[in-house]
């Protein structure tokens, strides 16, 4: 069950889902082993799943999806003109 709520809650949104497994846990979660691999295995549309205590990897992908939904490239921010004479 430590994996069954970022499908639950994908099936009750209408947006992408970011989950990320932790390696504590309860039981024999096998250091979020158990997790990862139940989300893996989850059937729910929008669902993005990073690697166990990846939270750098979860905001990098929910700004991949900002960028998608803004239309934004990802290209650098361009350095500004000096204006000195």
């Amino acid at each position: 069950m430590e994996g069954a709520m970022p499908s639950v809650v994908a099936g009750l949104v209408s947006r992408p889902v970011i989950a990320v497994p932790t390696s504590v846990g309860y039981g024999a979660n096998f250091g979020g082993l158990a997790a990862l691999l139940g989300m893996l295995n989850s059937c729910g549309s929008g669902v993005t799943v990073v690697n166990i205590d990846n939270g750098f990897g979860a905001g990098y992908a929910a700004s991949q999806i900002n960028e998608l939904a803004e239309g934004v490239s990802a290209s650098p921010p361009k350095a500004p003109s000096s204006k000195l004479q």
